[in-house]
């Protein structure tokens, strides 16, 4: 029999295997056997900020993927989204967590409407652990209560989080607010699209990909004080035509009228049950409410990209993408006189003929 200690895996391999552990807890709703897990991983002397980043976030993207190829319900997700926050809780009581802020003050939040919490959560146990001050004010944060905050607090820098690019034209606001009283916005997430495209156009100080680049940026050299005259017609000129406003406002009527018309279009909607009935009036609302977003950014490839995106989720859940087309004809028909809108809406059909070549087939 041996008796010595048997070797320690490598790093890269440790890390791998302890996601591994995790998203078996995580999977099985096993808040246990998280919470044990990453204590332990921590008590072997593993770092806690790879334990944040290299555990606890890559098993929550796992998490996502998991969903939208409908391995798993939303309870499921829910549910495992909750222990990946207990889990880092766990990793911020850990004494190996503990250091003494010894840089400045960091205000970490999530703009109004956003309620993906984790990866701001991440970001402030991140900058913690690099040895900031950090007033983490969580999910949907309005944003007079944010400025609010900012006047008490006197904050070195702000870092906005969003997942839901819906919830653009609010971090559009909540940036220029807290720019109007002096205060550096760094923003993340992947509503501000690939390569933080949607960050300069929204006027951001700052943008980074993951909380580790973000640690990484802010450490470089101090955010440089904004001018407090900035506007947000400044940045996006194109508002003034008002499609944005009119689509954003009558969004409800929109999908009132685009509903009972759909089901001639499309004649496999006329078996559906209620149920059915009630998420494809869910999904035309999200349909629209991405089209008054690419309208707020002028950017139709926003628009192109949920559209590909949400005939991805429909087709893992039995839904066929050629659901999709006559849809979107449907809103054409109801914005003929807005030339923006009737481009993007175009645009969300070519990439469906694209991706989905029988996605024209409505019989």
């Amino acid at each position: 029999m041996r008796t010595s200690t048997p070797p320690r895996l490598p790093q890269a391999e440790h890390t791998e295997r302890s996601a591994e552990l995790l998203w078996d807890a995580v999977s099985t709703a096993d808040e246990h056997a998280a919470g044990e897990l990453v204590l332990r991983v921590l008590d072997d002397g593993a770092d806690p900020e790879s334990v944040l980043l290299d555990v606890i976030a890559r098993v929550q993207g796992r998490v996502g993927e998991e969903w939208a190829a409908n391995r798993i319900s939303v309870a499921q997700e829910h549910a495992a989204t909750a222990i990946n926050e207990r889990a880092v809780a766990a990793v911020s009581g850990h004494p190996a967590a503990r250091v003494t802020a010894t840089r400045g003050r960091i205000t970490v939040a999530c703009v109004d409407g956003e309620w993906h919490g984790l990866p701001a959560r991440l970001l402030a146990e991140v900058l913690k652990l690099r040895g900031w001050r950090v007033d983490y004010l969580g999910v949907q944060v309005p944003t007079p209560h944010l400025i609010f905050h900012l006047h008490n607090t006197r904050a070195d820098a702000v870092a906005l989080s969003s997942s839901i690019a819906t919830r653009l034209p609010t971090a559009h606001a909540a940036i220029t607010a807290c720019q109007a009283v002096g205060v550096p916005v760094l923003v993340g997430g992947a509503a501000f699209g690939p390569r933080g495209r949607y960050a300069k156009r929204l006027g951001a100080d700052a943008w980074a990909p993951d909380a580790r680049a973000a640690a990484d940026l802010l450490a470089e050299e101090p955010l440089a004080r904004p001018e407090t005259d900035h506007q947000q017609f400044d940045d996006l000129p194109h508002l003034a035509d008002q499609e944005y406003t009119v689509v954003s406002r009558t969004g409800a009527s929109l999908v009132r009228h685009v509903l009972p018309a759909l089901e001639d279009a499309f004649p496999a909607m006329r078996a559906y049950s209620d149920l059915q009935r009630e998420r494809t009036a869910e999904d035309l609302a999200h349909i629209v409410e991405f089209l008054a977003t690419a309208l707020y950014l002028d950017d139709e490839e926003l628009f192109t990209r949920f559209i590909a995106w949400t005939a991805q989720v429909l087709v893992a859940r039995g839904v066929p993408a050629s659901s999709l087309p006559p849809a979107l004809e449907l809103l054409a028909r109801e914005l003929k006189d807005f030339p923006r809108a009737s481009r993007i809406l175009r645009a969300g059909t070519r990439t469906l003929a694209t991706a989905h070549p029988t996605a024209g087939n409505t019989a």
